[in-house]
């Protein structure tokens, strides 16, 4: 009954606060605090082309801190370690399966540990490669042909992974694409403008789809 009760009062707590979203300030020495214009660049492009009203502070937030409940969407990316205990992951599990949603962007270097930290999270559930008719393809912008190529590493096609719960998109996953470096500051990639846009247009459709969902 406790426990219905908690997730109920989350699901409220994360309804309530749809115009605010974090950063995942995860542990194990990732630099989770990477691409620091990217998320203000993102909420910013929403805010005007998608008719949102975000908040412009962006909340830091642990994955075993109650305030997680805050937030229709996280963000967590890096280049390196990440890791859950297992207050991190009663949390994030509970967050996600109550209304939350988790975007993770690899930012190259990070999919190993991500893939090994989310299995502890959901241990029966598997990344599953989002089809291209996936609503967050098509919200105000439409990728007819799946995720965009953003940043190349080493010459893979882009690929966008989801973790389903209960026939739920709670989680997703972008691969070999890396959305994030898109929204940075254009000095900072020296990106073009046609590039950075398509991120900053996926990045908008994903929060669409977390805030409707």
């Amino acid at each position: 009954m406790k426990l219905i009760y908690f997730l109920f009062i989350s699901y409220i707590t994360i309804t309530v606060n749809a115009q605010q979203i974090g950063i995942l300030k995860y542990n194990g020495g990732g630099d989770w605090y990477a691409n620091p214009t990217s998320i203000p660049n993102l909420i910013k492009f929403t805010n005007s082309h998608c008719k949102t009203s975000i908040n412009n502070n962006i909340a830091t937030v642990t994955p075993s801190n109650n305030d997680l409940f805050n937030f229709p969407i996280v963000f967590l990316t890096g280049h390196g370690n990440v890791f859950f205990n297992n207050e991190d992951i009663e949390n994030l599990r509970n967050y996600l399966i109550s209304g939350g949603f988790l975007h993770i962007s690899d930012n190259y270097g990070l999919d190993k540990y991500v893939r090994r930290e989310m299995k502890k999270v959901f241990p029966k559930l598997e990344f599953k490669e989002i089809p291209k008719n996936h609503p967050i393809y098509h919200q105000t912008f439409s990728f007819p042909n799946g995720l965009p190529k953003i940043h190349e590493h080493d010459k893979k096609a882009p690929q966008g992974f989801g973790l389903f719960y209960e026939g739920r998109l709670i989680v997703f996953y972008d691969y070999e694409s890396d959305l994030s470096d898109g929204w940075e500051d254009k000095a900072i990639h020296n990106n073009p403008e046609t590039i950075r846009n398509k991120a900053l247009k996926m990045g908008a459709n994903i929060i669409e789809y977390a805030f409707k969902n």
